[in-house]
């Protein structure tokens, strides 16, 4: 399985949200942990479904996410 074919969208689930593997776990609930400083093996212990490379692609999906040029607007 590549990385990124773990990041599931079900407009059924999490409000279309993209997730982990199907869980009711967003890309974003990963972000957070990980922006309040929680170390992946605490992220892994707290998660027990996870896999570490669950985590390395929420970070890959996230940061594909923001790889797109930005047109300002006329100020």
């Amino acid at each position: 399985m590549e990385l990124i074919e773990r990041i599931t969208i079900e407009s059924g689930k999490c409000g279309g949200r993209p997730c982990i593997r199907g869980y009711r776990l967003r890309v974003s609930d990963i972000l957070a942990l990980i922006a309040a400083g929680a170390s992946n093996e605490e992220i892994l212990e707290d998660y027990p479904f996870l896999e570490a490379d669950d985590i390395v692609a929420a970070l890959t999906y996230a940061a594909r996410q923001t790889d797109r040029v930005v047109i300002a607007g006329a100020a």
